[in-house]
């Protein structure tokens, strides 16, 4: 699995890139927290389950997205560790993360939510999946 962030006028893009499409929307939420923090100082002691259906690929990515920024903020959580599964355009998951500790973790930005701008899952010409959209900040 891969993921990264790229450069989208005042909001930032989010992109994750795997062998399956539950290994892509992992990754887009891998880049998500990068966002805000470096994941690899994210500690994965709690976890969150979140259960998410939509009619296509796109739009359950953005549940998903959404369903983690809503867990984020309402929580006061960051996440680390994801484990999804996808059944046609049902979604099921697992994140690891733990309390935000401003200090340790000097978050950058707070995302306010997942958009439809460069909204995109597909399979690449190598038979990879991507999962990307912009998240507003």
């Amino acid at each position: 699995m891969k993921w990264e962030t790229f450069a989208h006028e005042a909001d930032v893009g989010v992109r994750g890139i795997g062998a399956t499409r539950a290994e892509a929307f992992a990754g887009a939420a891998l880049a998500m927290t990068a966002v805000i923090t470096d994941p690899a100082k994210v500690g994965a002691g709690e976890t969150a389950h979140i259960e998410c259906s939509a009619p296509d690929d796109e739009l359950l990515l953005l549940d998903w997205l959404n369903a983690l920024i809503y867990e984020m903020a309402t929580r006061k959580l960051l996440f680390s560790r994801f484990e999804v599964n996808i059944d046609d355009h049902h979604l099921t998951a697992t994140a690891w993360g733990e309390p935000v500790d401003v200090a340790r973790h000097q978050p950058a930005a707070e995302i306010k939510g997942a958009s439809f701008c460069e909204l995109k899952v597909a399979r690449l010409p190598d038979g990879q999946w991507l999962a990307q959209c912009v998240v507003d900040v």
